[in-house]
């Protein structure tokens, strides 16, 4: 079976208080992917500039395997701003090298070999990476153990009803947070009816396997057709929280290829984002007592 892992999307700096770090959710979700020992692969586009040229030594000194295009647009920045709680604000800048990923003849081979691909919202905001991001999803092997995560990571104004609807049919696992859940209540006309409850119409609604939903310090759920498990947040001396949503997702279908049950997986999602939680920066170390599984 192919065991190809892709996080698929933007690549970029976040400018943080304390300097320029790497970021972007498929990155960061593609590098705690090769932590716990599989093959990954990030797939994006960066600009013929100097912060472009850094983003493509950065992976390699990290051991990131990455399929980046080389676009006669800027590479992507994020001033990220910390509140008093170490929760970020974003300012994304636009018209950048990641809204221009181009579909490639080896684009379309690593679609055929990709086991599980992590996709979002944000860089389909363009025309030409939502193009690119839909054609790898109906190239890729569909099938038992196939995972398609939609990972809707909501920014700014980036997205739309029609994009968020087209992303949910096209996934097998749904992750996202209360605030996002929210968002989708209110563009489905579902807002008045529980957190849980809307949980269960979007796992039926869109045919879903597994439906993951964040709630902050309020701890997390995941949803199956068959059943739904809660684990509470661990209480951790919070660096900032950048990437941290990254990294659950990246340990949970970490473990759920290694033939882990979903809710093995959901608690060492949980102790993985903890983790990160702690450290400055979307892409820290992780310990081997997490990524040894």
């Amino acid at each position: 079976m192919n065991q190809i892992v892709v996080g698929m999307g933007e690549v970029l700096w976040d400018v943080l208080p304390e300097g320029r770090k790497l970021g972007g959710a498929p990155a960061n979700f593609a590098f705690h992917v090769s932590q716990f020992g599989l093959d990954s692969r990030v797939v994006s586009a960066v600009g013929a500039d100097e912060l472009g040229s850094e983003i493509v030594e950065n992976f390699r000194e990290k051991g990131l395997n990455a399929m980046l295009e080389i676009v006669p647009y800027p590479t992507g920045t994020v001033q990220i701003v910390l509140d008093n709680l170490g929760v970020p604000c974003y300012e994304i800048k636009e018209g950048v090298a990641w809204d221009n990923i181009p579909y490639t003849a080896s684009l379309d081979i690593l679609a055929r070999q990709t086991r599980a691909v992590c996709f979002g919202s944000l860089a389909q905001r363009s025309a030409v990476s939502r193009a690119t991001v839909n054609r790898f999803l109906d190239t890729m092997p569909d099938g038992e153990g196939q995972w398609k995560i939609f990972d809707i990571n909501l920014r700014q104004n980036f997205y739309t009803r029609e994009v968020l609807s087209a992303s949910m049919q096209k996934c097998n696992v749904l992750k996202i947070n209360d605030e996002e859940l929210d968002t989708v209540g209110r563009m489905l006309g579902c807002s008045d009816i529980s957190l849980q409850d809307k949980c269960r119409m979007l796992l039926e609604k869109y045919d879903l396997k597994i439906l993951i939903l964040t709630c902050g310090v309020n701890g997390s759920y995941v949803f199956t057709p068959g059943q739904v498990c809660f684990q509470e947040t661990p209480k951790v001396e919070v660096a900032d929280t950048v990437g941290a949503g990254d990294s659950f997702t990246a340990a949970f279908v970490s473990a759920v290829l290694k033939s882990m049950p979903v809710e093995d997986a959901h608690r060492l999602a949980v102790r993985t984002s903890a983790y990160v939680c702690t450290q400055n920066g979307a892409m820290p170390m992780l310990p081997a007592e997490l990524t040894n599984i």
